[in-house]
């Protein structure tokens, strides 16, 4: 097995240790039940964080918000093409491209996450029209984050707007097929662009998921 492979296995071990405990904290009467889902919290930042106690600090406090019973996070992203160009847009957290889009909000429907998403990180307005996909985040090789997701790729019409870049994004461009730039992997995957272009070639074709 190879590194890479430890690394994903071990930090979705950590997510479902963390999913657990938040579930339990949720529910738990007992102020001993309370404290050892606590103590789960604590193991599932650290196994996330690794060594470094600042990095630690970070993994317990972005736990400690969340509530409820857990469930996977929802990750919304547009393929939208002009002229059988696909519209990417350049994260200013890597310097690399990637598919707009983001977390879904609380209050919309996935299809519209996706086309605010669009809106704010491209200034473009678009529709969406197909699901595509629906992916677990964690069978495909992106890089590790500290929560289990769900990645929804929608097909979405340009109806208007205008290339605009955000706080989150530094440019906006449409590509061809075989132009594409360096990808920010922790969103997009080069498989997944070749995806959205097969999507674009065969438009009967039925969604995908995991």
């Amino acid at each position: 097995m190879s590194n890479s492979t430890d690394s994903s296995a071990w930090i979705q071990f950590a997510q479902r240790i963390q999913a657990i405990a938040q579930t339990g904290l949720t529910y738990a009467v007992s102020p001993y039940d309370v404290e050892r889902y606590g103590e789960l919290s604590a193991i599932a930042a650290a196994m996330i964080a690794g060594p470094e106690p600042a990095e630690m600090d970070r993994a317990r406090l972005l736990f400690s918000a969340e509530r409820g019973y857990a469930t996977p996070k929802v990750d919304v992203r547009a393929a939208v093409f002009q002229e059988d160009r696909l519209l990417l847009v350049r994260e200013r957290e890597d310097g690399c491209w990637s598919l707009p889009g983001g977390w879904a909000e609380v209050g919309q429907s996935a299809a519209e996450s996706v086309e605010r998403e669009v809106r704010e990180e491209s200034g473009y307005v678009v529709r969406a029209v197909k699901l595509l996909a629906c992916w677990d985040r964690n069978k495909h090789s992106h890089p590790a984050i500290p929560f289990h997701a769900y990645k929804l790729v929608f097909r979405c019409e340009l109806v208007g707007g205008a290339s605009s870049g955000s706080s989150e994004t530094s440019e906006v461009a449409f590509f061809a097929e075989g132009q594409i730039p360096a990808l920010s992997l922790t969103r997009t995957l080069p498989e997944q662009i070749q995806f959205v272009f097969g999507s674009l070639r065969d438009p009967a074709a039925a969604t995908v998921f995991d």
